[in-house]
């Protein structure tokens, strides 16, 4: 899932050979978030910070290795971002403003959808990335169910993990519904789903009404 990611990128403000990875992966996000994964080539990449597309590839190989990292940088980004706002990770909180952010990025989100389904094959550059990102995701969500049924929140019988695994579905489902159609309040799915599940405090409901 995508954060909003807003870096300055002036065309060549990087000369050849001196800019990081780190200033290349910057400048990939707001390329990638603002023209979208199958419009986003390396060698457009390249010329917007103003290297080669061979000094580009030097960094990350292939296209691939490239747009993977574009993604684990939005995630280090998204996490560094729910800390500072002291929103805690894995909380229905959290995944709501990741959600809310990602639809002022649609080409986030355009990357994320494609290459998640790309690198479902053994041996894509991402697939292992993906991977142990939903068992990470899973886990941190299953956590969060568990912890709300401890405080007597949530049905002690249910399966956290599958619980977690079905946010996590509808999460994703969500995205790839909106890329078709934008005006799908994804955020505001999400915040009814966990409302019907009983993991926030419906609008309106007295306070120890959970």
């Amino acid at each position: 899932m995508a954060t909003t990611i807003k870096v300055m990128v002036k065309r060549g403000s990087y000369a050849k050979g001196v800019a990081t990875k780190e200033d290349l992966l910057a400048a990939a996000l707001e390329v990638v978030g603002r023209v979208g994964y199958g419009r986003s080539s390396v060698r457009e990449i390249a010329e917007e910070v103003g290297i080669t597309h061979a000094g580009l590839m030097h960094h990350f190989g292939s296209k691939d290795v490239l747009f993977r990292e574009v993604l684990r940088k939005r995630d280090e980004v998204s996490r560094a971002r729910a800390e500072q706002a002291d929103i805690e990770l894995g909380t229905p909180e959290q995944l709501t403003t990741t959600i809310r952010s990602n639809a002022e990025v649609p080409g986030l989100v355009q990357l994320y959808v494609r290459l998640s389904g790309e690198a479902s094959e053994d041996g894509h550059a991402a697939h292992e990335f993906f991977a142990e990102r939903y068992r990470e995701l899973r886990n941190l969500g299953a956590e969060r169910v568990r912890t709300f049924q401890s405080e007597g929140k949530f049905p002690a019988a249910l399966d956290a993990q599958r619980i977690a695994t079905l946010v996590l579905a509808a999460a994703d489902g969500l995205q790839l519904q909106w890329l078709y159609e934008r005006d799908l309040d994804m955020a505001g799915l999400i915040e009814y789903l966990f409302e019907a599940l009983g993991l926030v405090q419906v609008a309106g409901a007295d306070a120890d009404e959970v």
